[in-house]
C-alpha cells in the first residue's frame, strides 16, 4: 500500500513578488510574510535533501537555519524563484558548514558544534559527500554558471525539473541538456 502523497500548494507567485518589493521599500513585516509564504515548499525542499542524503538535520531546523543564513540576502531577493533560489544556497552552506563541523569534530576538533538540528551519530558519510559536492559544485560554476544552479536547485533544493525550469526561465529540454551534462562531470570528478 503506498501512503498518499501530499501536494505543497505553492504560494502565488505575483504575491510574494510583492511582499519583496514591499521589503526592499522597508516595510519591516514584509521579509517574514514572503518567508512564510513560502515556508511549506521550502519545507518539501528541505525534506527531499534530507531524505537523500540520509542525513539526521533535522527539516524544520534546516529551514529556520537557511533564513538566518539568508540574513540581508533576503532583501535582494526580486520574486518567488529568487527567494526560493537564495534559500536553497543557504540551505546548501547550512548543510556543509554542518558536515565540516562534524568533520572538524572527528578530527579532534575540540568543542561539539552547537547546531539547531544536527542529531548525535549524523552520518559521517553525508558529511564527506556534502563537502565533496560543494567542493565540485565550485568547480562546476567556474565552468558552467547555470548547470551549477541547476544541480544546487536540485540536490540541495530538492525541487523539480519541471520547477527549476521555471525558476530559471530555460525551457526543460535546455534543463534537462545541462542537467545531464552536470551530472556527468559530478559522476567523473567524484570517481577520480
Amino acid at each position: 500500500m503506498h501512503a498518499e502523497r501530499r501536494t505543497v500548494e505553492p504560494a502565488p507567485p505575483t504575491e510574494v513578488t510583492r511582499l519583496l518589493a514591499r521589503a526592499r521599500a522597508g516595510d519591516p513585516q514584509a521579509m517574514g510574510a514572503a518567508y512564510s509564504a513560502v515556508y511549506d515548499e521550502l519545507k518539501r525542499a528541505a525534506r527531499l535533501q534530507l531524505r537523500r542524503m540520509n542525513d539526521a538535520y533535522q527539516t524544520t531546523a534546516l529551514v529556520h537555519e537557511a533564513y538566518l543564513k539568508l540574513g540581508g540576502a533576503q532583501l535582494a531577493a526580486q520574486d518567488r524563484n529568487h527567494l526560493l533560489a537564495l534559500s536553497a544556497r543557504a540551505m546548501r552552506q547550512v548543510l556543509v558548514d554542518d558536515a565540516r563541523a562534524r568533520k572538524a569534530d572527528k578530527r579532534g576538533g575540540g568543542q561539539d558544534a552547537l547546531t539547531l538540528g544536527a542529531l548525535a551519530g549524523a552520518g559521517e558519510a553525508a558529511a564527506v559527500e556534502v563537502l565533496k559536492l560543494d567542493e565540485l559544485l565550485e568547480s562546476l560554476h567556474r565552468l558552467d554558471e547555470r548547470a551549477a544552479r541547476i544541480v544546487e536547485l536540485r540536490y540541495f533544493g530538492g525541487y523539480t525539473e519541471t520547477e527549476v525550469a521555471g525558476m530559471l526561465d530555460i525551457s526543460e529540454s535546455t534543463l534537462r541538456r545541462d542537467w545531464r551534462r552536470a551530472r556527468a562531470f559530478l559522476m567523473k570528478e567524484m570517481a577520480a
